[in-house]
């Protein structure tokens, strides 16, 4: 895979597998629009790559939930390397809570980033492909909760579920301009958040067939194959990167 002058925005990739994918996309000679809610998250990954990476990333903070902002990363991607190829949407907020008194706060803010925020870039990016006449990628971050349930997690799940949805919907809306549409849904991976909890590797090696849970490489390697231009003949498809969890679905609690 190339992805020489490819010019891509990935939210949400201050650290986990948001910055692993624009790592991997840099290493390879994209430019990267790098997005965090946290600013300075966002910035200290973009010098942790430049200190080993001769490419142009830029950082950028700010709510990918929020639609001005989502418009202001397509416009600096446009403004500053005068196209957009490829957009990931991978910003989202896990809030867990119990059904029954779940806060209305916590719902909408759930909807508002993890669905608002990928419609939108969707949208935004692909308007901006249609204009460039020469096609392009998406990818949208989903999770292996929108296949299983998972306790204290319906809200987050039925937004990660909507995403496959989408993906599949946008067929129809973005095949003619030769933009493809598809979706990842990571089961567990050792991020910094994850390895908060100090069992979370431990429990997942035992949950998880393939013995492991994933690592952030193993979920970038697979986003850059879908937004690749191997992957042209693929869209609407929801790739589960699980080690198998899905298939037996053991639940951690």
């Amino acid at each position: 895979m190339s992805f020489k002058n490819k010019v891509c925005i990935v939210t949400g990739a201050g650290q986990g597998i948001g910055y692993q994918i624009c790592h991997q996309l840099a290493i390879q000679g994209a430019h990267v629009i790098l997005n965090d809610l946290d600013a300075t998250l966002a910035e200290n990954a973009v010098k942790k790559n430049q200190s080993s990476i001769k490419s142009s990333m830029i950082a950028m903070g700010g709510d990918a939930g929020e639609i001005s902002f989502i418009q202001k990363m397509v416009h600096t991607a446009v403004s500053t390397f005068g196209k957009l190829d490829i957009a990931i949407a991978n910003a989202g907020i896990t809030l867990f809570g119990d059904f029954f008194s779940y806060e209305p706060e916590a719902f909408f803010r759930v909807m508002q980033v993890n669905l608002g925020g990928t419609f939108f870039l969707a949208q935004a990016a692909a308007g901006q492909m249609k204009k460039q006449g020469t096609g392009g990628s998406l990818l949208f971050t989903s999770s292996v909760t929108g296949h299983q349930a998972h306790k204290n997690l319906a809200a987050y799940a039925m937004s990660k579920a909507a995403l496959e949805m989408l993906a599949k919907n946008l067929v129809i809306e973005l095949s003619e301009y030769n933009i493809n549409v598809n979706t990842i849904a990571p089961g567990a991976t050792l991020t910094e958040r994850t390895l908060e909890d100090p069992a979370y590797e431990k429990v997942w090696s035992k949950l998880t067939p393939i013995g492991r849970p994933a690592t952030v490489s193993d979920i970038a390697n697979a986003a850059l194959f879908l937004v690749s231009d191997e992957a042209r003949h693929i869209t609407g498809q929801s790739l589960v990167i699980d080690g198998g969890w899905t298939c037996v679905s053991p639940s951690p609690f």
